[in-house]
């Protein structure tokens, strides 16, 4: 028995956003859902238990970081990434092969894996699908991902096709090596970049597989929205409605309900916490650029509509001192908004699908979000 299982509890009335529930080893994951990234073993400037105060069922963590520092093993002699990080809850680890592509230096890709050097100190390596796997068995996560080539923004057809046909190879090599299915679920990844055609001959090669759940990789790599939603609009049809399906690298509250309505179950993204180590905050009403002068007296709080620890404790003027004072305390309180935002939106999502009413929420959302402050 496969270790993650999803059951879909229904579908709204008008539109193909999905609820569901999926059922890990380590609990039950409401879906559609947000995953906050812990890209190296934890959520930037939060601790873990904070984290899951906030509403968190699942983290991301990331297998290329976590095997440059500390390496896997480490995590293995530890009792595992769970333990290691003090997460009790499910984790999905990617494959790393998105950071190879877009981190690494000088690398090389072969049918054999992709050789590179480290962006950290410049050592070579090779990740193969095999070595991917061995570092996510090793660390131990609830869901895995197979290794894949994610192409860039814009690329070739004949290079496109070329790693989609490359990438399915490389899954069946991970399937072959992956032997801990009772604990860890592995998911598939569909590529095709931009193109339609391909992206339909990427689906068919991985369904054949007859995995746990799948992903759809090379999306927000730097395509317009608008691209995005038109690609997206087959994709989620191509894969089986009785499997979770992810949506890698989107956090947006926008492409969070664009993705919702495409039938997307699963999101990840690090840009709540990347933009709130920069000053900029989610709230109802839009975003807030806490910095601007005009909040230097605004002593009112964050959102008023938000009820997490920062918008009840801290005016707008204390945020802003501490981001203009260069605070670590302005990281981990907007964070700790702007975490909370996204699942409590996604929290919405979920009520309004059950209710038959998404699309009117959507529109709702939008009415508000779309009268942004700064």
């Amino acid at each position: 028995m496969d270790a993650v299982r999803f059951e879909l509890i229904k579908t709204d009335g008008k539109s193909r956003a999905r609820r569901g529930r999926l059922r890990t080893p380590r609990g039950t994951v409401e879906t559609p859902v947000f995953m906050p990234v812990g890209t190296a073993g934890t959520v930037k400037g939060m601790k873990p238990e904070d984290v899951a105060a906030l509403g968190a069922e699942i983290l991301l963590s990331n297998t290329y970081h976590l095997y440059l520092r500390p390496g896997h093993e480490v995590a293995r002699q530890a009792g595992g990434l769970h333990r290691f990080m003090n997460w009790d809850k499910p984790i999905l680890t990617d494959s790393g092969g998105f950071q190879v592509f877009s981190l690494a230096a000088l690398r090389k890709i072969t049918e054999e894996g992709a050789a590179f050097r480290s962006h950290i100190d410049g050592s070579l390596h090779l990740l193969s699908p095999e070595k991917s796997i061995e570092i996510q068995n090793a660390l131990g996560a609830d869901i895995i991902m197979a290794f894949d080539e994610c192409a860039p923004y814009p690329a070739e057809r004949e290079y496109v096709k070329n790693s989609l046909e490359r990438t399915n190879r490389w899954l069946a090599r991970c399937k072959e090596y992956h032997k801990n299915t009772e604990k860890q679920s592995l998911f598939g990844i569909m590529q095709g970049g931009m193109y339609q055609d391909l992206r339909y001959e990427s689906a068919m090669g991985i369904v054949e597989l007859d995995l746990p759940g799948y992903a759809i990789g090379g999306l927000s790599v730097g395509e317009p929205k608008e691209i995005m939603y038109e690609v997206l609009d087959d994709c989620a049809g191509l894969l089986p409605a009785e499997k979770p399906r992810y949506l890698m690298g989107v956090g947006s509250p926008d492409c969070l309900l664009e993705g919702v309505a495409r039938g997307i179950d699963l999101f990840d993204c690090v840009l709540p916490t990347r933009v709130a180590r920069h000053g900029m905050a989610m709230t109802s009403n839009g975003n807030v650029a806490i910095k601007n002068a005009r909040y230097e007296k605004d002593f009112s709080g964050l959102d008023p509509a938000c009820g997490c620890y920062t918008c009840r404790q801290y005016s707008r003027a204390y945020l802003r001192h501490l981001f203009k004072a260069n605070e670590m305390l302005s990281a981990t309180l907007l964070s700790t908004h702007n975490i909370y935002f996204l699942l409590k939106m996604m929290e919405a999502v979920r009520e309004a699908i059950e209710a038959d009413r998404f699309l009117e929420y959507k529109k709702e959302f939008y009415d508000r979000y779309n009268g942004a402050e700064d």
